[in-house]
């Protein structure tokens, strides 16, 4: 049966006052920054299934077949593998990478980790929506630094020079007097037009890693556009509205842009300094990643029947949607279990949903960055 959800709204500080509270038809600007609406079966923000008064994660565990299925148990176990969000961005997000599968497994088995499970990301524009993700190469990395005619950071320019990438990295992490250091850097950049680098400054006047723009590749979305971001790709976002789709993990790693600690030895060790971030296609409405954990389904106008057999988050984010009988306004969602059948979405509006993947494998196209 199809079922209502009600979603955990997470006041994050680099969140929007108008996006999710607009969607959802509350006044604005909200109280709080709102930074994501959590759609899924975390614990630690589980959706509400309004009709019955227990969390998702509470159902799944009560009747882990009924709810997930039973080709998504045999393949994950009984959880969710994956969280649907809303992501507003309002600030700068921290700098950020996360563990492969099997460096989750590991990590977590000493401590590392606060669970067991990867965290790929797939995010798809509602509004123009930009981030960092992915390293330039090293030499056109040195080049940019080079231009910034900063004797203190000529250290950093040989490293990158000679393909050292993550001891370019770490020597900035580690850098002993970080605020002379931004001083120097926004003196160099401003006649340069670097405005991302200066705005990046105003707000953490004393991380190095006000540098990321010229060491990281920038990605600009149109809405409906999609990036996936794998294992060890180093990313952040800085503006847009978007849907987000993630494995079900709390595996974070961070390099900067944050007042949070950083552990640059396992950051540097998870970090591919060679992986970049792919753009998405949607065939036949769904944008298919190459990972096990999750596809994002698209339905915009016309008619659809889906196969059941596996657990689907639904939400609605313009007009009006019908999702097996269920009417969806915008900014309202539904849980489809997996022991439903095939069933129907229909009406004029747009309507997003997440699912485990199919197949995995599956090629997506080379980014498009600057």
């Amino acid at each position: 049966m199809t079922e209502l959800l009600s979603n955990p709204v997470k006041h994050y500080d680099w969140g929007s006052r108008t996006a999710i509270a607009a969607l959802t038809g509350r006044p604005t600007p909200s109280p709080e920054p709102e930074a994501e609406m959590w759609l899924g079966a975390h614990p630690s923000g589980p959706s509400l299934l309004a009709g019955r008064g227990v969390t998702l994660d509470q159902a799944i565990a009560a009747d882990p077949e009924g709810e997930l299925g039973g080709q998504t148990v045999a393949r994950f176990g009984a959880r969710l593998p994956y969280l649907l969000k809303l992501i507003a961005v309002g600030r700068v997000l921290s700098l950020q990478v996360h563990p492969s599968a099997e460096q989750a497994e590991a990590g977590h088995a000493r401590g590392a980790y606060v669970d067991a499970y990867p965290k790929p990301e797939l995010v798809c524009a509602l509004t123009p929506f930009s981030g960092l993700a992915g390293f330039r190469a090293p030499g056109e990395a040195a080049r940019l630094l080079q231009a910034l005619a900063l004797p203190e950071l000529q250290p950093v320019v040989d490293l990158l020079e000679a393909g050292e990438a993550a001891g370019a990295l770490r020597l900035l992490l580690e850098w002993p007097d970080r605020k002379a250091l931004v001083e120097s850097v926004v003196a160099a950049a401003g006649p340069l037009g670097h405005d991302l680098v200066l705005h990046l400054a105003e707000q953490y006047p004393d991380d190095p890693a006000v540098l990321a723009p010229l060491l990281m590749n920038r990605h600009d979305l149109k809405p409906g556009e999609a990036l996936f971001l794998g294992a060890g790709v180093l990313h952040c976002y800085l503006s847009g509205f978007g849907v987000e789709i993630m494995g079900g993990s709390d595996n974070v790693l961070r390099a900067g842009l944050t007042p949070k600690p950083i552990d640059v030895d396992e950051l540097l060790q998870i970090t591919d300094f060679a992986a970049q971030p792919l753009r998405v296609e949607p065939v036949d409405g769904l944008y298919t990643v190459p990972v096990p954990e999750f596809a994002l389904g698209r339905a915009q106008g016309p008619d659809d029947t889906l196969e059941g057999g596996v657990p689907r988050v639904f939400v609605c984010v313009e007009g009006e949607v019908t999702v097996d009988g269920r009417t969806l306004r915008a900014g309202e969602s539904a849980f489809v279990p997996g022991s439903q059948g095939a069933f129907e979405v229909r009406g004029p509006g747009t309507v997003f949903w997440a699912q485990p993947s199919r197949v995995a494998g599956v090629p997506a196209a080379e980014p498009e960055c600057r």
